[in-house]
């Protein structure tokens, strides 16, 4: 017999397997541990802003999150107060290792939107070196707690205009590349770019140490078919941004806009993506964020069972 699953005879020489009751539960825990959610989701709104490091209640969100069954965070850091982000200094790096331990969480990628709000790739000279110099720093920070992703923005602030700002990037990156290699670290590139303008971004740097983060809200605002985007880069991807956004609108409760979640789901399984899906959903309008996250990773799990 197969280990977790049972043997059923459906005729003298047919025999087949179907999950048993334990397979069923090990296929949901694994649902589970892939489930994380986006650092701040669990706190208050920090001054109106749907994403920000949430200063004042980051060590509970760890009881919280335990609470509630969830084991992986995804980490934050903007460009204001950058120094003073418990990942930048040695005594916050050791109290987010005690956390961790303490509360039976993982930190397996962090999102640099401080990359977006300051792009080295946008800036020259002394300046252009001073945010490289900066982002090392994270880096080096982010590799000291084994964190293995670093989600760079390429939206927004950080969009890529032109052909100049491409080659900064590239040239910038071969700089802070022996870090990568040394610290075990990914950076993966949320954009929104065309599918074909992304794979050619994209195939141009060594796979092993750049990737993509697959953001389907972004994709589902810029009007992009999931589909053609997974097809052709789907072996890039290497983390997932769950949420949803009304076509060249805001993000809203995940099933309220323009993301395909069950098509999208499906085509990422198809591609054997096997990596984690982070959280990055709208906020609860009556302020219950433990409440409605729990809401949207029951979802997510369902989508992943059905998919």
């Amino acid at each position: 017999m197969v280990v977790g699953q049972l043997k059923v005879l459906l005729s003298r020489d047919v025999v087949c397997y179907v999950p048993t009751v334990v397979e069923c539960l090990l296929t949901n825990l694994k649902n589970m541990t892939q489930i994380g959610f986006m650092q701040g989701r669990l706190s208050p709104i920090e001054e109106g802003k749907i994403q920000a490091f949430p200063w004042s209640h980051w060590q509970s969100e760890f009881k919280i999150a335990h609470n509630l069954g969830f084991e992986l965070m995804e980490w934050t850091i903007d460009q204001e107060r950058l120094d003073e982000n418990p990942l930048m200094t040695r005594s916050g790096r050791q109290q987010i290792s005690q956390l961790c331990s303490q509360y039976g969480i993982s930190i397996r990628s962090l999102t640099g939107d401080c990359f977006m709000q300051a792009p080295f790739w946008k800036s020259e000279g002394s300046q252009r070196q001073l945010l490289l110099e900066q982002m090392a720093e994270v880096l080096v920070a982010a590799a000291s707690l084994e964190i293995s992703y670093v989600v760079v923005p390429l939206v927004d602030n950080g969009s890529l205009e032109n052909q100049q700002q491409i080659d900064n990037l590239y040239r910038g990156l071969e700089t802070i590349r022996p870090i990568l290699v040394d610290g075990n670290l990914q950076i993966v590139f949320e954009s929104d770019f065309s599918s074909a303008a992304l794979l050619k971004l994209i195939s141009n740097l060594d796979n092993k140490y750049f990737g993509i983060n697959y953001d389907i809200g972004n994709s589902a605002a810029l009007g992009y078919d999931p589909a053609e985007e997974i097809t052709t880069y789907g072996s890039y991807i290497d983390n997932v941004h769950v949420k949803d956004r009304l076509l060249g609108g805001t993000t809203v409760p995940l099933g309220k806009g323009n993301a395909n979640l069950p098509l999208v789901f499906k085509l990422l399984k198809e591609a054997n993506y096997q990596g984690q899906y982070i959280l990055q959903t709208a906020r609860a309008v009556d302020n219950d964020h433990a409440g409605i996250l729990c809401t949207y990773r029951d979802l997510v799990r369902q989508l992943i069972t059905n998919a």
